[in-house]
């Protein structure tokens, strides 16, 4: 058990919608609550923003947008720097505020809150880093300028999942560039990212820079905001479903756009592979997180002649994995967000029983309070069970048989998403081939984890687009400008 008090990490953070650099009362006094989903017990009340309340946060981002844009590069480097340092020091409280909130267990909450942090410090050292280029026309008559300048008022839309470092991964960025914003975390999750508000704050950011609401109404709310047009950037992570939906909004003013969508990861392992790596990395790569990623392997293609083995030890693996609430010593598996993504799960686990896959252990929810699922592997998962198009969200793991590269290809490659793929495999021609056809923009070669603030993180086709983290991560919160001087 953590010595830290739940309570009062919860009493310590504020409840209201942070505008202008003031913490302020949403319109009416509105609040909603935020439950523990491992008991289902409300842990507090937070102000739930109305239109209103959302357009005085714009208002307040776009008064501030012009001075902050001059700030010192160096500053708004130190300020994220400080805001690392903070995360850091505070890391055993506010990965305790995380498990209330969301679930996940301590360790993992811990293992969030230092990877969020690394966020801010990349982003910290990208922010003198911003350059440009001087070149000679080619007729040799003028000179070619080409700065970088903020793109100005960003619109962030985070997800529950990951409520700190979806936030310092679109936030580090943003204030490395020079963009104000106005930030909707989800509102199952609202608290972490109220608490990095007052970080940064306590930091030195300034006021008007960043705007936090907090609302259960993310359409009434964050529309007119896009549709409003001084806001010139939309990050968005979340659903593809709820992406096209935004996408279509942002038309209407050609916002700059980043999206992070949805994923439906294949886990590829061939018959050369080292068996206990793969097993390990299908651990890491299904239950982080409880198997609420984006990122999390939804299908595991195994060549036939060791299908069997690792279909047997990963079994083992998940059969052995101790459930409960996550401030309990020793919890690996957490409960689900809420009763909806408990309904989804159950309904996939059925759909494909009832087709033909055969459930090897788990396949049922968990008697008592709160949203649990047990660790659940299938085998024999037919090619049109719903499981194998649809983003599973939780603690299961498909697994069919293959025979021929081209055969795991094919079923690799057969979706619409493309977010992130693994591979295991110890022959390097094979690797670089399967590598280099898979559709994904970005493949765990031999490793279940490819998450890393200094690498470029995003998909291709219907799972996104543009990156977030990494060299290229500060890019999408920039314009360049092209200067023609004639000499």
């Amino acid at each position: 058990m953590s010595t830290v008090s739940e309570s009062g990490v919860v009493d310590a953070v504020a409840k209201e919608l942070f505008i202008g650099g003031k913490w302020t009362a949403a319109s009416g006094g509105r609040t909603f609550p935020v439950h523990d989903p491992a008991t289902g017990e409300v842990l507090c009340e937070v102000a739930d923003a109305s239109p209103g309340d959302g357009v005085a946060a714009l208002d307040a981002a776009v008064a501030a947008q012009a001075e902050w844009a001059q700030h010192p590069p160096r500053e708004r480097g130190e300020i994220l720097r400080r805001s690392y340092d903070a995360l850091m020091r505070r890391q055993e409280e506010l990965a305790l505020l995380m498990t209330l909130e969301m679930g996940k267990p301590l360790a993992e909450a811990r293992g969030e809150i230092a990877y969020a942090a690394e966020f801010f410090r990349w982003f910290a050292e990208e922010a003198v880093r911003i350059d440009g280029g001087f070149a000679t026309a080619p007729n040799g008559t003028g000179r070619f300028l080409v700065t970088k300048q903020p793109v100005g008022p960003s619109i962030l839309i985070t997800p529950w999942n990951f409520p700190m470092a979806m936030g310092t991964r679109k936030i580090g960025p943003a204030v490395a560039a020079g963009c104000t914003m106005v930030i909707k975390p989800a509102a199952q999750t609202p608290l972490s990212m109220l608490a990095l508000t007052q970080i940064l704050a306590d930091a030195g950011l300034p006021d008007g820079v960043l705007n936090v609401l907090t609302t259960t109404d993310s359409g009434g709310v964050m529309e007119p905001l896009i549709r409003d047009g001084r806001a010139r950037k939309l990050s968005f992570t979340g659903s593809t479903a709820v992406g096209r939906k935004l996408l279509e909004q942002c038309s209407d003013k050609v916002l700059r756009t980043s999206m992070e969508l949805g994923g439906n990861a294949p886990f590829l392992v061939f018959d050369d592979a080292d068996l206990d790596a793969a097993v390990d990395g299908a651990m890491q790569a299904k239950m982080r997180n409880i198997g609420e990623a984006c990122t999390a392997a939804n299908r595991f293609y195994v060549q036939r002649g060791i299908a069997d083995e690792f279909s047997r030890r990963l079994t083992e693996r998940m059969a052995a994995l101790p459930i409960g609430r996550g401030t309990e010593d020793g919890v690996v598996v957490g409960p689900l967000i809420d009763e909806a993504a408990v309904e989804k799960v159950t309904t996939l686990v059925n759909d494909a029983a009832q087709r033909g896959a055969r459930v090897l252990t788990g396949g049922s929810t968990v008697d008592g309070p709160g949203n649990f699922y047990q660790p659940t592997v299938l085998t024999d998962v037919p090619a049109d069970a719903r499981m194998a198009a649809e983003e599973i969200f939780g603690p299961v793991a498909p697994i069919s048989v293959f025979d021929t590269e081209e055969e795991a290809l094919a079923a690799a490659n057969d979706t619409e998403y493309g977010l992130v793929s693994y591979v295991y495999t110890n022959d390097l021609k094979r690797a670089l081939r399967v590598c280099e056809r898979l559709e994904a923009g970005m493949v765990g070669l031999n490793q279940g984890i490819v998450s890393n603030p200094a690498a470029p993180f995003g998909g291709i086709k219907q799972s996104g687009l543009g990156r977030e983290g990494g060299t290229v991560g500060i890019d999408e919160f920039l314009e360049t400008k092209y200067i023609a001087v004639n000499l």
